[in-house]
């Protein structure tokens, strides 16, 4: 694979009157311009034209090592905004400049709908409003401009992003106890590979999908289907 190019992108700001003063003056962001939505969209617009895909595959959770009892109101709405408005964003901005059948896609987790516990600070509700926002978005994007929208729910990989969350010292992260889990309790005893992950979005994305959309679709060795786990003390035998 070739990339052609880069573009800066910070997906919490839609315009640059989002943009705070104290984001503008913030040396991280010195000599950098361009970054918002709306104008990443109108750069590739002049680079490229139209396009035919939309990945979003971001999220941002302040607290999320926090219980959702002890989340601050400033931490879950940074999830909500950097985790799932931020795909409502891109789709409104990117949207007009996407082809007919084309194709938009965004990567989930199951905490949106099954407890996980350490997955916190309003992320697991963030992944809610993601899932609920893929088919709205698949109704009015589907009707407005030819496009399909859907999500990837996957099973836990070893990310930079996961391996960040909850680590106490001596302790596996967050992101180890869930893989164990996984290979516990999956109907598929087998490893998850980011490779199988990416082949089903490959397949969302291309005219393979043409009539899908709207679609929560697992790729996690089918964990998402068990209502039992297999390791539980309460299996074994006395």
């Amino acid at each position: 694979m070739v990339i052609d190019k880069v573009y800066l992108l910070d997906a919490v700001f839609d315009t640059p009157d989002d943009v705070p003063e104290e984001i503008q003056n913030n040396k991280r962001y010195a000599g950098l311009d361009g970054f918002t939505i709306s104008e990443v969209a109108a750069a590739v617009e002049k680079d490229y034209g139209k396009i035919d895909i939309l990945v979003h595959s971001l999220a941002n959770g302040p607290e999320v090592t926090k219980p959702l009892l002890e989340t601050s109101r400033k931490g879950y709405l940074a999830a909500s905004s950097a985790s799932a408005y931020s795909a409502v964003s891109l789709l409104q901005k990117f949207g007009p400049i996407m082809n007919e059948g084309g194709s938009m896609l965004s990567l989930t987790y199951i905490a949106s709908e099954k407890v996980i516990p350490g997955y916190g600070g309003g992320m697991s509700s963030a992944k809610a409003q993601l899932e609920s926002d893929t088919r709205v978005l698949a109704f009015e994007a589907g009707r407005k401009w030819g496009l399909r929208v859907n999500t990837v729910s996957a099973g836990p990989l070893k990310s930079r992003a996961a391996s960040a969350i909850g680590k106490e010292p001596g302790q596996k992260t967050f992101i180890e106890y869930a893989i164990d889990y996984s290979r516990a309790n999956s109907p598929l005893e087998q490893d998850l590979y980011s490779d199988d992950v990416g082949n089903s979005a490959l397949f969302l994305l291309s005219p393979l999908a043409r009539s899908v959309t709207g679609v929560t679709l697992y790729v996690d060795n089918g964990l998402h289907s068990m209502g039992m786990a297999l390791d539980s003390k309460s299996m074994e035998a006395e």
